[in-house]
């Protein structure tokens, strides 16, 4: 492939959504370019706005956490697996309130314990805990979940 197919088929992909820098990087050396043209194309699709990590960031964690609903951790560990340095996402998941991890939380809690067949409290908390961890959420966050939880069904039962 030569390096102007290799940029109008990248540039194509890049226009049809979000990719970041290190998946145009992996394509190209799947397609056995080797380093200097990589870099050349690479260059050019960053220089055209084709490709924009930060940009990427953004949109990849408002997804993940919106729609996948994914805690903090999972995706700093997918945005580590697509070797964005932290420096590009770290400012852009500070920008993500704490509140919108709640909100995404608490239904997923809800409908987890609903899932729990009878138990004890304490077994149902752990359960709860290694579910949402698994789904990468801070344990602050799980622990502010699942405290306000347990003073909303109090104030159901009066």
């Amino acid at each position: 492939m030569t390096e102007m197919e290799a940029l109008q088929r990248l540039a194509t992909l890049c226009a049809q959504g979000e990719h970041c820098s290190w998946e145009m990087t992996e394509k190209m050396r799947r397609w056995g370019m080797d380093e200097e043209t990589q870099a050349r194309v690479m260059a050019r699709l960053v220089e055209e706005r084709y490709v924009d990590d930060a940009r990427y960031c953004r949109s990849f964690i408002h997804d993940k956490v919106k729609y996948n609903k994914w805690g903090r951790r999972k995706v700093e560990q997918a945005l580590m697996a697509k070797r964005i340095d932290s420096s590009t996402y770290q400012p852009i998941l500070d920008e993500v309130d704490d509140e919108e991890y709640l909100q995404v939380l608490r239904p997923l809690l809800q409908g987890k314990r609903r899932q729990l067949k009878a138990m004890s409290e304490y077994e149902a908390n752990g359960r709860l805990i290694r579910f949402a961890l698994g789904k990468g959420f801070t344990f602050d966050i799980i622990r502010q979940c699942l405290d306000t939880e347990g003073h909303e069904t109090e104030e159901d039962d009066d």
